[in-house]
């Protein structure tokens, strides 16, 4: 793996993005396959315009993976997997690209797109696409004097990262109006051994509706929360923590609750991989402390329950598309009879040339609502999903298939009437 800065600082080196002739008579076909945050290929096949830009994976030269992950410091780690195909179809080679949380959408952009070019340039250089790109020193060695490892910084902050949120929105018409003001905050450390997160939150919500033949309806509500995540890595494979929690939940029938749930998780591959490929195996088990708004259907006003569950996943992202699927089961320690067991995943699966399938899936058995309310819920709290009501199963399914034919060339970018789509439209009649 080529770490994108370490890179950028031992060589001191730009691609330019002027094409040259390349000395095969060509330029690299390339594909780029990406999902996730700045997945801008309009903007990386504007700067880049020295390759051909294909819209299938079956006639391309390399194929460009771009995943990315969260670092400890609120910025982002891009990860770009470039993989020949066809008379290429052995070489492979991995770029890492790090943010951090003061850039800006433009230098995020511009960083994945050099590291895009430093990988392309990579690729030509191995398999005969010479004279493919210009190599230009920096003219400022300066520049890189301030690139520095995490090791050689002395941080005031010793990786802490804090934030602080908020929003107010206010919308209505005459026979209806809504209000939501929503804060929060955040506070985390992530080092190689430990992991920890805290977030709170305060959301105010509230609605009113004219109804023609009762008085008007108005729903007024106030949730908070406050939730941990402590991880420790003990092993390659190995980490433990504990969650907590503190929240108040209207539309769950819970003014108050408290949980502490110790859980420990094994990764069957180096977690290095998770964006890549992960199959990993998480169990938890501990109380929760629930004080409720009304009493519920097994005439509980407030309870402590512990309950245990355990989830497996896996997921991956390969040349021929991504999939995902987890199980989970989980049940309350005092009665087996409530559990909840629950199975999803999705497919996006490339099957030939321009012709691909997806499809998304969920089911779940619930035997476990303890904290429904006995009363009965009035038509408009049901009609606006207000309250949560008793339910034995809940389902997604959906499918779908892409063809794509025609020009396989993706070079060509115009931003003419970007805008012209929404809500302007014309008839004739």
């Amino acid at each position: 793996m080529i770490h994108m800065r370490r890179l950028l600082l031992a060589l001191a080196l730009g691609v330019a993005a002027s094409p040259l002739s390349a000395q095969n008579g060509g330029v690299p076909d390339m594909f780029f396959d990406c999902n996730g945050p700045n997945c801008n290929s309009q903007y990386y096949r504007t700067e880049i315009g020295w390759v051909n830009w294909v819209n299938d994976r079956a006639v391309a030269d390399i194929h460009l993976i771009v995943t990315s992950q969260s670092t400890g410091s609120g910025g982002r780690e891009y990860l770009l997997d470039f993989a020949g195909v066809g008379e290429y179809a052995g070489y492979s080679n991995q770029i890492s690209y790090s943010t951090i949380p003061t850039d800006t959408d433009r230098e995020t952009l511009d960083g994945i797109t050099n590291a895009i070019s430093v990988g392309v340039a990579h690729f030509a250089a191995q398999n005969d696409f010479r004279n493919l790109v210009r190599v230009e020193g920096l003219r400022d060695a300066g520049d890189a004097a301030g690139l520095v490892g995490a090791d050689e910084v002395d941080d005031p902050w010793d990786l802490w990262v804090f934030r602080l949120n908020g929003s107010a929105n206010f919308n209505g018409e005459d026979t209806r109006d809504s209000r939501r003001i929503n804060s929060g905050f955040s506070a985390s450390r992530v080092s190689p051994t430990w992991k920890m997160n805290f977030n709170g939150n305060v959301n105010y919500n509230r609605r009113r509706i004219e109804l023609t033949e009762q008085p008007d309806f108005v729903d007024t509500r106030t949730d908070w929360g406050f939730t941990q995540l402590v991880v420790h890595s003990i092993a390659d494979h190995w980490s433990v923590g504990f969650r907590g929690e503190l929240r108040r939940l209207v539309s769950f029938n819970q003014a108050f609750r408290a949980e502490l749930t110790p859980a420990v998780e094994y990764s069957f591959f180096p977690y290095e991989e998770a964006t890549r490929r992960s199959l990993t195996a998480y169990y938890q088990i501990g109380p929760a402390y629930r004080e409720y708004l009304e009493t519920t259907i097994y005439g509980q006003d407030s309870e402590v329950r512990a309950e245990q569950s355990l989830e497996l996943e896996f997921s991956q992202r390969q040349q021929w598309g991504d999939a995902s699927i987890s199980a989970s089961a989980s049940h309350f320690l005092h009665d087996t009879g409530l559990y909840n067991v629950s199975l999803r995943g999705n497919v996006d699966f490339r099957i030939v040339r321009g012709f691909s399938v997806n499809a998304r899936g969920n089911v779940s058995r619930v035997q476990d609502q303890i904290y429904l309310a006995a009363g009965e819920s009035s038509t408009e709290e049901e009609l606006l999903d207000l309250v949560r009501r008793s339910q034995s199963f809940t389902y997604g399914i959906q499918v779908g298939f892409s063809w794509q034919f025609g020009s396989v060339f993706n070079n060509v970018v115009n931003n003419r009437f970007r805008g012209g789509g929404g809500g302007r439209r014309m008839f004739f009649f």
